[in-house]
């Protein structure tokens, strides 16, 4: 760790973890129905820290009650840009009668903070930001600038890295952390997403009486196996990804009728599903929306009376980065400095921010933090503080080598 051990000592402990409780008992589960159930006190709350610590603190509201924060700590002199970015929302604590534990009481049991958010990723958040406050308080000079972007809405539609991007603000970044929870593996590649709707018209008609209208549940039902057979295909072509493991094509929501109420002896005229479809590499989303379509016109050539849209509401890609490139190269000296063992290579199974700022701007990134991939959106959700500890040290670590260009 040689000259910057000193900087990994400075992160604070003790704040780090009163910090990711703070953030976890501010509710910050967005719900429109709600006044004030939004990221807003969280990203005041954040805001006012990083400015009482002497950073430059920009506060940009996205949507009306959900701001993004975005703070720069500058270096002495001229030099590349990296990002830490991570998210103030979180998702619905559920049915609190399957917790054991306050879902925003943030209460430590032993080496564990419980709550929504402590993995997923307010503490993540706050490793960012007290590696970044360790490395101003170490004195230690470096080159270029450490910048946190902390937005809104990534469990939604993630209108706050969109903005975040949209205003400029990832223009000169020259590579991203994207701070999840992933056992502080090294993540050099994300699946990417689509969401899609599907609707099916038929007409209306008597249960008793099924031959005067037409059941467009029967044509959803043939688009589902013909999905199914789809999704095989695209395993069998592609394989199972190392990191990635399989694709997949998943219907979720299915509404019948698609408006209105539903009655035991009414055939719906309209039926609604939703797709959730997840992409690795080797597929492309343009062949995929066509592979459904032909599907839509191979049904319609033995039933004229089949009738069918798809839209898709929105895209992410899938992303990679180079096992050798800079950014990988000191994430992965970083971890193995702090934790004393090799790197674990890992893919993120669904998409982050980081998608957008790959996608759109060509930014290398690497998704890494505290947490167990598979805890997040569970009761009892936790973070484990030793990790969350050495979480913070790594992004501080991997701050100063890329500043520095000590890969």
């Amino acid at each position: 760790m040689g000259t910057y051990k000193h900087v990994a000592d400075c992160v604070k402990t003790d704040e780090l973890v009163q910090f990711t409780q703070k953030l976890v008992r501010i509710n910050s589960v967005f719900d429109p129905e709600k006044t004030g159930a939004n990221e807003e006190a969280a990203a005041k709350h954040i805001a006012e820290f990083l400015i009482m610590e002497g950073f430059e603190v920009h506060f940009e509201e996205v949507v009306p009650g959900r701001p993004n924060v975005i703070a720069y700590l500058r270096g002495k002199n001229p030099g590349k840009t990296i990002l830490f970015e991570g998210h103030t929302d979180v998702v619905t604590a559920g049915d609190p009668e399957q917790w054991h534990y306050d879902p925003f009481g943030a209460e430590i049991v032993g080496d564990r903070i419980y709550g929504r958010g402590t993995c997923d990723t307010k503490g993540n958040v706050a490793a960012a930001i007290f590696a970044a406050k360790a490395v101003k308080d170490s004195g230690i000079e470096f080159n270029g600038n450490i910048l946190l972007c902390i937005p809104c809405d990534e469990e939604g539609m993630m209108q706050g890295i969109k903005h975040f991007i949209d205003r400029g603000w990832a223009d000169d970044v020259d590579a991203a952390v994207i701070c999840e929870p992933e056992e502080n593996h090294v993540c050099i590649f994300q699946k990417g997403a689509m969401r899609a709707e599907i609707r099916v018209f038929g007409k209306q008609s008597h249960g008793a009486m099924p031959l005067t209208g037409i059941n467009p549940n029967w044509r959803l039902a043939r688009i589902i196996c013909e999905l199914e057979k789809l999704e095989q295909a695209e395993k069998d072509r592609l394989g199972c990804h190392e990191y990635l493991k399989w694709p997949s094509i998943t219907p979720t929501i299915i509404a019948s009728p698609a408006k209105g109420e539903a009655q035991i002896n009414v055939v719906p005229g309209e039926v609604y599903m939703t797709l959730d479809i997840r992409t690795v590499p080797g597929q492309e989303h343009n062949e995929l929306k066509q592979s459904i379509l032909d599907i839509y016109d191979r049904l319609a050539e033995t039933d004229p009376d089949f009738k069918a849209t798809l839209n898709i509401i929105e895209e992410r890609p899938w992303t990679s980065t180079p096992k050798d490139a800079e950014i990988t190269r000191v994430v992965c000296r970083a971890v193995s400095e702090v934790t004393g063992k090799e790197p674990v290579w890992q893919g993120v199974p669904g998409a982050t921010d980081g998608t957008f700022l790959h996608a759109r701007k060509g930014i290398p990134v690497i998704v890494t933090g505290a947490g167990n991939t598979y805890i997040p959106h569970h009761a009892d959700e936790y973070v484990e503080i030793p990790e969350l500890i050495e979480t913070a040290k790594i992004y501080a670590l991997t701050a100063m080598y890329f500043l520095n260009g000590d890969a």
